[in-house]
């Protein structure tokens, strides 16, 4: 089961004071114990935050109630607390930190089309992580299926707080000529809604450029929706049909409501009654998500077409568009249908995602994909993973191969940040970061660690490698969109210096954008 949502800024986990090193044995395995009994069943239940398991009237669970608890001398140490006001016994914190992998990106596409438009973007549309990956990363690659994994850090300005970087990446996709051929089910929104410029055109511009370059040996049904859904186009192989294809897409034309659980539910039939062995099977959905009629809830929706969604292997990829856009239900659908979502404003960012990347990463390599980050109590006070508060994964389940994880394909790297506030004058071992995965083909299970000492964080985030200070910008941005507190955060002025720095350093458009949208809401203040 899913627990409820942690409230942005409750994150934090809170660690006991330092013990005698000759009982770290004793209680790093009373620890383990408590989090195993105590961490939530299912998804959604990371325990990388010591909060009790009541709830406010709002549903959030309640903040970690401020307690003290005295050090070894008998003295009180500042932010390490163990007991609560009412005498009421908290149990301990495990130092893990389990979350399922994501390589969504349409919280920062949708976020930089708002505030291009003069708006500050809703907090509640904030997904940190979904910054953090809309970056290059230069990790090492493994030559094949699964992961490596890269652990850094630097230390902040605020005393003993540090960023860690958590990077995993797969193996470089192949070459266009090499890949496994595809079939592809796009699911096109037409209600009403889509008529406003860049939405239903961009869409259409789109279909017919990525049609051209897709392989004869490809296939692709088409299947639109408004009120109701229909199959304008049923499982059809590219060689000697593009101009049918190209016929579809030109004659699509906008209706009225927008009943998006019909267009999933057909999308998926017409997806299984094409299916193709050896083939990557793909729902591809185009929409601003805003369902008003029908089905609108994404839990029921992916339940209805749950024997597709597990016996076939089809995973759903959302592209979403539109200056109002339904977030929260097109984030919800790709994260429990085995995908990813992205926003496309404009042709460049449909150019990236239809043309670039859609065809390139058609292929798996990697499913149910989970990492986990052990922190060393010795050396680790506090820790607070930034983001993924949708993808969080219950510590025992980490190597419960059914439950849930992330579908990842060539290409990808995905990266995973961390607040770390590390004892004063700590020494040695700081974390272990591991991920766990299943082969796309056998199914058979794998696992790859990376390590992280004291002695190896970077002294400050600006001695840091440029893709760790983009990392950090990216981060400290989303952190001041949706107003919480992350240790270190300089403040949009700052950042903006930062990033355009940045941006002549690594001579990237996509960071000298992130400059751009940082100017962009330091005038929205």
């Amino acid at each position: 089961m899913e627990t409820d949502r942690t409230r942005p800024g409750q994150e934090y986990a809170h660690h006991r004071t330092r013990k005698p090193r000759r009982l770290r044995a004793t209680l790093l395995a009373l620890t383990a114990a408590g989090g195993l009994l105590l961490t939530a069943c299912g998804a959604g239940g990371g325990s990388d935050s010591n909060t009790s398991n009541a709830t406010d009237r709002t549903g959030f669970p309640a903040p970690a109630p401020a307690v003290t608890s005295g050090g070894d001398d008998g003295s009180e140490r500042d932010g390490e607390q163990t007991g609560t006001p009412d005498d009421k016994i908290v149990p301990p914190p495990d130092y893990l930190s389990t979350f399922a992998l994501d390589v969504d990106t349409a919280s920062y596409g949708y976020a930089r089309r708002a505030l291009a438009e003069g708006r500050r973007p809703d907090p509640s549309t904030i997904r940190p992580e979904e910054f953090v990956n809309s970056f290059r990363q230069d990790y090492d690659r493994p030559d094949g299926n699964g992961f490596t994994v890269t652990v850094d850090g630097a230390r902040t300005d605020q005393s003993d707080w540090s960023l860690v970087r958590v990077g995993l990446a797969t193996r470089t996709a192949d070459s266009a000529a090499e890949r496994p051929p595809a079939a592809l089910t796009f699911v096109i929104d037409v209600s009403g809604s889509m008529s406003e410029t860049g939405r239903l055109d961009l869409a259409k511009k789109s279909l017919d450029e990525m049609t051209d370059r897709l392989h004869d040996d490809d296939s692709v049904a088409l299947v639109t929706f408004s009120d109701e859904a229909e199959t304008v186009l049923p499982m059809t192989r590219l060689g000697g049909h593009r101009g049918q294809v190209h016929d579809a897409v030109d004659e699509l034309e906008t209706q009225s409501v927008t009943n998006l659980g019909a267009g999933v539910e057909t999308g998926y039939a017409t997806a299984t009654e094409g299916l193709r062995k050896g083939a990557t099977n793909r729902v591809v959905l185009i929409s601003d998500g805003l369902a008003n009629t029908g089905d609108t809830n994404a839990d029921s929706i992916l339940d209805r077409i749950a024997h597709e969604r597990r016996d076939h292997g089809i995973t759903l990829f959302g592209v979403g568009v539109g200056s109002d856009y339904g977030d929260a239900l097109m984030e919800k659908l790709a994260d429990k249908g085995d995908g990813h979502t992205a926003y496309v404003a404009n042709d460049a960012d449909a150019h990236k995602v239809f043309v670039d990347q859609l065809p390139q990463n058609i292929d798996l390599t990697a499913r149910d994909a989970k990492a986990q980050v052990a922190f060393d109590p010795e050396t680790v006070a506090q820790f607070r993973l930034i983001g993924y508060e949708d993808r969080k994964v219950a510590d025992d389940d980490f190597r419960n191969d059914k439950v849930d994880g992330g579908e990842i394909g060539p290409g990808h790297t995905v990266t995973a940040l961390y607040a770390v506030r590390t004892r004063p004058g700590a020494d040695g071992h700081l974390a272990t970061a591991s991920v766990r995965w299943l082969d796309p083909n056998t199914r058979a299970p794998h696992e790859e660690s990376g390590q992280l000492e004291t002695d190896a964080l970077h002294d400050s985030l600006n001695s840091a490698p440029a893709t760790f200070q983009v990392t950090a910008v990216a981060a400290y941005f989303a952190d001041t969109l949706r107003s919480t507190e992350l240790p270190g955060n300089p403040g949009l002025g700052e950042l903006a210096s930062r990033a355009h720095t940045l941006a002549k350093e690594t001579e990237d458009k996509d960071v000298r954008q992130l400059a751009e949208a940082i100017d962009e809401a330091r005038r929205t203040d």
